[in-house]
């Protein structure tokens, strides 16, 4: 079978499609035949050999921890009745998800719902399932006027949706062209191109006397702080992320003198408190099935996982980049 391989960490342009051994089902297993794989920017950052705090895999390894598909093969211990089967997992970490076959527990898959395309229940399993923490976090009211970062990205768009749909207004950061109509479409009230120069003043003319309620931040560095800066007395922040390769920075200064709260919405706690990380990931695939939530999905050809990665990380790609192998 076709495989992405990355043999040493560094740039996009290591990540290989080599042919490899199938792999089996073993006990307990099912083996996907793989119709649309995820691209995190995990992914990258462990590509980069960045371990500060992902662990790293040995090398070789076939990257990659989001696939959906079709059961071809079951292991031992495991009902036939799996044969066939639409289904969508997460993997791990490095977990050899760029790739035309996969395998993994049965206990861990989720049978995808009928309607729900293979690159839609990919994008859901994890990013929509950290949209909704987002959301549940956030608890934006018809009220609040919210500003949203990273905008055009694969969670960005679907907060976007899940704040317009209970009324608050939104002002989403994004680049320019493309993006800033994607972020329109998703249903928000303006769409700001945070690479300029002065953006932040743009976005206070655009607000027509409103003020900033709620910052839902996944970029921070500058652009985060830039948000946070913008945020009303006794608004809400929720860091979701750092695309930037930096937190926002916030202080108890910041909190204190503007009555601000912060939450962060992601990370190993939030899923304890949703009910683990298998009842999440089951809720962003109903909200998807039943059109309350539709990704925005970018794909590439498997072979060209080099580019779709050197694209995310130059932020050259709207919502969620999935990549497609030729299963036929």
């Amino acid at each position: 079978m076709l495989a992405i391989r990355l043999r040493e960490f560094g740039p996009a342009d290591l990540l290989r499609c080599e042919e490899v051994d199938e792999p089996s089902a073993g006990p307990g297993q099912v083996r996907i035949s793989v119709r649309a794989a995820g691209v995190h920017l995990v992914d990258a950052v462990i590509r980069r050999g960045c371990g500060e705090w992902v662990p790293l895999p040995d090398l070789p390894t076939t990257p990659g921890s989001e696939v959906a598909g079709v059961v071809d093969a079951v292991g031992a211990g495991v009902d036939r009745s799996w044969l066939g089967a639409r289904v969508v997992t997460q993997l791990g970490l490095a977990s050899g998800g760029y790739a035309e076959l996969a395998v993994r527990e049965v206990g861990a898959l989720h049978v995808v719902p009928d309607g729900l395309g293979f690159a839609a229940a990919v994008a859901m399993i994890c990013t929509g399932r950290t949209a909704l923490g987002v959301l549940d976090a956030a608890a934006v009211g018809p009220d609040d006027v919210v500003l949203v970062t990273g905008a055009a990205g694969g969670v960005g768009t679907l907060l976007v949706q899940g704040i317009s749909r209970v009324g608050a207004w939104v002002a989403g950061l994004s680049g320019c062209g493309d993006k800033r109509r994607v972020v329109l479409r998703a249903g928000a009230a303006i769409a700001v191109d945070y690479r300029r120069d002065g953006w932040q003043e743009d976005v206070i003319a655009q607000l027509g006397g409103r003020e900033v309620s709620v910052v839902l931040d996944g970029v921070g560095g500058e652009v985060g702080r830039g948000a946070l800066d913008l945020l009303a007395p006794g608004g809400r922040l929720v860091v979701f992320g750092s695309s930037s390769g930096e937190l926002v920075r916030v202080s108890t200064t910041d909190l204190f003198e503007r009555s601000l709260t912060a939450t962060v919405a992601v990370g190993p706690h939030v899923a304890r408190r949703a009910g683990g990380l298998r009842a999440s990931e089951a809720r962003a695939l109903a909200e998807a099935a039943a059109g309350r939530l539709t990704p925005v999905v970018q794909t590439f050809p498997l072979a060209e996982a080099a580019r779709a990665h050197a694209a995310m990380e130059s932020r050259q790609t709207v919502g969620k980049v999935v990549l497609i192998p030729d299963a036929g």
